[in-house]
């Protein structure tokens, strides 16, 4: 089962290689519209097309990387040994460790 455990997160942290799409238009999504309203952030002053750029573009990109990526976890979590409280944590944070290192090497 420990072999099954490996796979299960090298398949995660694959995964999160084009995760950084859809995180990203999530974060530019959330920096332009609901953190600038409370002033966490500052708007890009030239974006001014509106809601329904975001429901073409990103809408359809973050919904098939979900989609795909809790089909492939409920997979590779059945055939893992590892408890769901264990599994689930560990999954998300591996799948965004790409993203999060490219924000420190930007740093």
């Amino acid at each position: 089962m420990r072999k099954r455990s490996l796979t299960a997160a090298a398949v995660n942290l694959l995964l999160g290689v084009p995760a950084v799409v859809p995180l990203f238009l999530l974060w530019y999504f959330a920096s332009n519209w609901p953190l600038a309203a409370v002033g966490w952030t500052e708007r890009e002053p030239t974006e001014n097309d509106g809601v329904l750029p975001w429901l073409l573009l990103a809408g359809p990109v973050v919904t098939l990387f979900a989609l795909v990526w809790s089909l492939v976890n409920v997979h590779l979590w059945r055939r893992t040994a590892l408890a769901a409280r264990a599994y689930w944590p560990g999954s998300v944070l591996l799948t965004l460790a790409p993203t999060l290192a490219l924000i420190v090497k930007g740093l």
